[in-house]
């Protein structure tokens, strides 16, 4: 039986892989990665508090919007306070709607991250020329906000069409954290050359712990810990990603962040021993490994 396959990446298991170091020694690396959406009013698709049902009234839209309002400012000033770098997966028009958002990710030196034009739609079934005009323009919007192009793309929903990495790369676009298929970065093919994936969680996510499962705020706080704690010792023997991934929405509420400011600081107790980065950054350094290191490399 031969099942259909994707043909960007061959099978690697982690324990055969080389061992190497993040910068300074360390083999665990943080990533903080928050998502500043745009939604539009009782019309496409949208995250609703209810269930994964959503109804697109008012009630959903607000709910929603509070993240832009709120919970994004929130989040900022616990980032501040914990001194962690981040990175954010933008929607452009959240950018033109709320333009005190770009300034203020600016001001913290933090990433901007390609993630579509509004969570209102998906890019996975789109003509090719559509989704082509879909990254374009979301790139080029946030090029306008941020001084400069992304080099990074998360599509709304983490969805991709058979095309996606193509048109990516095409657009300059040099790393993606659709795939959570590892714990490691790993180079995927295109036709235009090879491109990162980043390691991205869709377990440590608040978005389909809360929201779709119906965790707590608490129960996020402590599988924030025991996965730091699991990754921390399993990084003894090789080098690993974290990711923490974060909606305005969602963690952003007041009752959510205590527990939140609560596990982070457990993790950055132990700071000595991780690289607290940004996925640009990381992207960067695994760039700059020898062939032969990360899975796929050995393509280049």
């Amino acid at each position: 039986m031969k099942l259909p396959a994707h043909g960007r990446y061959a099978h690697s298991a982690i324990p055969a892989r080389p061992v190497y170091d993040w910068p300074g020694g360390a083999r665990l690396a943080l990533l903080v990665v928050n998502n500043i959406e745009h939604f539009a009013y009782r019309a496409g698709i949208g995250s609703d508090v209810t269930g994964p049902a959503p109804v697109q009234n008012q009630r959903a839209y607000a709910w929603r919007d509070y993240g832009n309002r709120v919970g994004l400012w929130n989040l900022l000033d616990l980032l501040d306070e914990l001194e962690l770098p981040a990175a954010h997966n933008v929607n452009s028009a959240a950018l033109d709607a709320c333009p005190e958002i770009a300034p203020a990710l600016r001001a913290r030196g933090d990433e901007f991250i390609g993630h579509g034009r509004t969570n209102s739609e998906r890019q996975d079934g789109l003509w090719e020329e559509d989704e082509r005009r879909l990254i374009e323009e979301a790139r080029d919007a946030l090029a306008r906000h941020a001084g400069a192009a992304p080099r990074g793309w998360l599509g709304p929903y983490i969805a991709q069409s058979s095309v996606t990495l193509d048109l990516l790369r095409e657009a300059g676009f040099t790393y993606v954290m659709d795939w959570p298929a590892d714990d490691q970065p790993f180079w995927m093919r295109t036709r235009a050359g090879p491109i990162l994936s980043v390691p991205y969680s869709v377990e440590l996510n608040d978005s389909p712990a809360l929201v779709m499962r119906h965790h707590t705020g608490r129960e996020f706080a402590d599988m924030i810990v025991d996965q730091f704690e699991e990754m921390l010792a399993q990084s003894a023997r090789r080098p690993l990603v974290m990711s923490v991934v974060l909606h305005p929405f969602i963690l952003g509420q007041p009752h959510r962040l205590r527990p939140l400011r609560q596990a982070l600081r457990h993790v950055l107790a132990r700071r000595e021993r991780l690289w607290v980065t940004r996925p640009g950054a990381l992207a960067d350094y695994v760039a700059t490994l020898p062939p032969g290191l990360v899975p796929g490399s050995e393509e280049g």
